[in-house]
This record gives C-alpha cells, sequence and structure tokens, in this order.
C-alpha cells in the first residue's frame, strides 16, 4: 500500500502525467479533470472498467496490465494507496528520478487557488458531495469538483467550472484529507472505519477533529451520528453548522417519511422552514440532503432555494442504480460496504421494493473490515429478504488465516435467508432461483460486484 507523500514537490509543469491504476474511482475523476486543464494523460490498470472505457473516449492512452514499459515519455506519475510497492512501473518511474505523486497530493494543488469544500465521513460521501455539486451548478455557479462516482446530473465523476469554489470527496482512510487547504468541511458521520489504519477509535476522532479545525471558513457536521457528536465537542473556535433531527441540530429535519421510493422532509433554520421530496429513497439521504443544504446555508444561499437545488439531485452511479428488468424482477447495484451504510442502504432498497421481496447479493471489501465488523455485516444483512455473500473481494490486502466470507454467514446462523455461495459463477443461478416478478436484486460492495449485474439479468431470463 501506497501511502501519500505531501513533501513531493509539485513540478510548475506537469508536463505528459501518467496514472498507475488510472481506473479507480479517484484516478480516473483527476485524470479527466487534467485533461479537461489541458494536461497530456497517459494511464494503466490491471482490468477494464466503465471508468477505464470513458476516460479512452477522450483520447486518453490506456493499457491494460502493468509494465515498465507503460511509462513511455512520462513527465509526471501519478499513484493511488491501492499499488504495492513492487509495482514494475512505480519501480521504473523512481529508477527514472520521476516526480510520483499521490493522487492525494495532486488533487491538493489543483484545488489549492480555490474555496475548498471537502466532503468527509465514513459514508455518504459521493451522495454528499454529489448533491453539493449539482445545487451548487443550479444556483448558477460553475463549480469544479471531484467526487468518488459518476454524478448523473452531469455525467462524470469530476469537472473543471469557471467558479470559485472546488468541491471534493475527501478521502479519510489514508488521512490524506488532514492536508488539503480545507475552507469549508463537511463531515456526513464519523462511524468507525479503517481501524486498520488508525489503530484505535480515539485515533480516528482525532482525525477528524484536526481535519474540522484546518477547515477556514466554517464547519458542518452531523448532530445525529455518535461520532460526530464527540469531534464537535474537541472542536475549538470554529463556526460550526450542525445537521440533523436531533434537538441539538441548527439545522433540523422534521417530517420524515421513508417509507417509499422518494424520501419527503421539512428543514428548518433559525426562522426558515422549507419542505422537499428527493429523487432517491433512503432516511440517510434525507441526511446528505440536509449536509448539503447546510454547506450552501454557510454560503449565504436562502434556505428553500438550497433545498429545492438539492433536491433536483438525481444520483449517482453505483448508488442504489437501477440496471434492468427481466421477467418483473428489477436488479440494481450500489456501493455500501460498511455495515452502517448496508443498512442504510437496504432499508432504502425495502422501501422502495414495496411489496415485492429484496434479494442482496453481497460482496465484502477488506479482509481486515470483514474480520472487524462480521457480526454487524450479518445483522444488516437480515433487512433483506434474502442475503448471497460471495467470496471478499481483497482490494489492496494479503489473506489473513481463518478470514473468508463464512465469518458473516456463520454470524447469521438464525437468518436462514442468509446463507454463503463461495464460487462466483454460481451467484447469478442461486439469485434467479429465489427471485419471482415484483421482487428487487441488488449487488453490493465496493469490489468489483458489479461486473455481476449482466449474469444476474441473463439467469433471469433462462
Amino acid at each position: 500500500m501506497i501511502k501519500p507523500d505531501f513533501s513531493q514537490p509539485i513540478p510548475v509543469d506537469l508536463g505528459t502525467v501518467h496514472f498507475i491504476g488510472i481506473g479507480g474511482s479517484g484516478m480516473s475523476g483527476i485524470a479527466r479533470l487534467l485533461v479537461q486543464m489541458g494536461s497530456r494523460v497517459t494511464g494503466s490498470d490491471v482490468r477494464t472498467s466503465p471508468n477505464i472505457d470513458a476516460l479512452e473516449g477522450l483520447g486518453i492512452s490506456i493499457t491494460i496490465g502493468h509494465d515498465a514499459a507503460n511509462l513511455g515519455d512520462a513527465d509526471t506519475v501519478v499513484v493511488t494507496s491501492a499499488l504495492w510497492e513492487t509495482n514494475p512501473e512505480l519501480l521504473a518511474a523512481i529508477e527514472a528520478g520521476l516526480p510520483v505523486l499521490h493522487r492525494s497530493a495532486l488533487l491538493a494543488h489543483l484545488a489549492s487557488k480555490y474555496s475548498l469544500i471537502a466532503v468527509a465521513g465514513a459514508h455518504g460521501k459521493t451522495t454528499s458531495t454529489g448533491m453539493v455539486v449539482t445545487a451548487l451548478g443550479k444556483l448558477g455557479a460553475d463549480p469544479s469538483f471531484v467526487n468518488g462516482g459518476v454524478i448523473k446530473d452531469f455525467g462524470a465523476s469530476s469537472g473543471f467550472g469557471g467558479g470559485a469554489e472546488f468541491v471534493i470527496e475527501a478521502d479519510e482512510s489514508d488521512s490524506s484529507f488532514l492536508h488539503y487547504k480545507t475552507a469549508i468541511a463537511l463531515i456526513t458521520n464519523v462511524d468507525p472505519d479503517h481501524l486498520d489504519h488508525f489503530g484505535s477509535l480515539e485515533a480516528f476522532q482525532n482525525e477528524f477533529v484536526q481535519f474540522a479545525e484546518g477547515a477556514s471558513d466554517f464547519v458542518v457536521i452531523s448532530a445525529d451520528d455518535i461520532g460526530a457528536v464527540q469531534v464537535t465537542k474537541m472542536i475549538q473556535d470554529k463556526k460550526i453548522i450542525s445537521f440533523g433531527v436531533s434537538n441539538h441540530a441548527d439545522l433540523k429535519i422534521g417530517s420524515l417519511d421513508a417509507s417509499g421510493p422518494k424520501v419527503k422532509f421539512s428543514l428548518s433554520y433559525e426562522d426558515q422552514s422549507a419542505e422537499a421530496v428527493l429523487k432517491i429513497p433512503g432516511e440517510h439521504n434525507a441526511q446528505n440532503a440536509a449536509g448539503a443544504v447546510a454547506v450552501l446555508l454557510g454560503l449565504g444561499f436562502d434556505l428553500a432555494e438550497s433545498l429545492a437545488a438539492v433536491s433536483s439531485f438525481g444520483g449517482t452511479d453505483r448508488r442504489f442504480q437501477l440496471h434492468g428488468d427481466r421477467r418483473g424482477v428489477s436488479v440494481y447495484d450500489d456501493f455500501a460496504h460498511h455495515p452502517t451504510e448496508v443498512a442504510a442502504a437496504l432499508l432504502a432498497a425495502k422501501a422502495s421494493a414495496g411489496e415485492g421481496r429484496l434479494i442482496t447479493v453481497f460482496q465484502p471489501h477488506l479482509y481486515s473490515r470483514t474480520r472487524i465488523f462480521y457480526k454487524e455485516f450479518a445483522e444488516a444483512l437480515k433487512i433483506s429478504d434474502f442475503s448471497l455473500v460471495t467470496s471478499i473481494y481483497a482490494a489492496r490486502e494479503d489473506p489473513e488465516p481463518g478470514v473468508t466470507a463464512e465469518l458473516i454467514t456463520n454470524a447469521a446462523t438464525e437468518a436462514p435467508g442468509i446463507r454463503l455461495v463461495s464460487n462466483w459463477d454460481d451467484v447469478p443461478a442461486a439469485a434467479a432461483a429465489i427471485a419471482m416478478p415484483g421482487d428487487f436484486i441488488i449487488t453490493m460492495g465496493c469490489g468489483d460486484i458489479y461486473k455481476m449485474v449482466p449474469a444476474l439479468l441473463d439467469a433471469l431470463d433462462t
């Protein structure tokens, strides 16, 4: 795993920029942004993906597979934390004396000349970032942005605008969010995650305190999330706008109805109030919307106009995204990979399914996260009528002895609808055999589970 190094000087002229692992959500967004800013970009990755296809459509030359020769005539190299230090392109770049920049260091540099709105939290970042970006556009601003997912209103995960604001999804997993020149910090929640990196809950919370105190203008933070409340108590000498259903929230959520496919709620702030219906389901998205509105209020926008602008948000890719319908069964995909967000996504999906049943295909992400949260995953998956759990997506980690997806299913012995289907190729037929007209099937996880969707649709056809 590559750790961010913010001591590496940023070249005045980046020249040709080569991205190692260009298909990742953060890397692809920055690559797109650089192309829009006039830079020549190349890249490589281990496999093709929709992100790769989109970047190649912009004229970026991308090689599948890692090899030192892929550097070509690169002047600057960009890496991601997911790389191993033995990557042949990384080693070749170091040997050649090329500047090697972590993606977060480059993003910090690109955003440094703007009023930076940084969105952080264990979950909700991508949707909240998309809401802020979409609303600013509706309200007449023209923000630049880099998000962790494609914003439907823009058809891209990043964009270079002419306005004063730059909005980013700020990654806390490797502490890189501490190095941005943040003007406005939005903290969606401080739910424990990445404890393999932080070591303890206290260290995790302390870094969010540092992130908040680094914001020059103001901080927006949840008044409902337990971790966020603890962090708020430790923040000193900052203007804070809190949001939530709590009576202590500055921006109060009321009249919340998440029982259907669209969530309804009201917001009140000081002597103002407004009502909204979002295009997307789930109580958690009312929370995300409130955080985005709080940012806009801090920028001086009107409450009703801000809420209307946020409510126009059409969603992001891989967040309860419909891919098709076969014999009356709808097939969705969702990025949720932490127990809290898995539960929130499944509650929203259940509300949308109505009388239909919910069949979840869950791919755990990371051995460490599975080891720490397997009981919580089992509990969250009980929300679904049926859950098929497949093998762990390792990402940047080596296997851990005794840590498999079976930890989750063994912890759900009293829930017969949850079972292990380790072999990827067996899952589509198993899900299709359960499904009936009116049911929802949802693939869930932040690995490559989304690639199973075509096979699921095919299985429903047979």
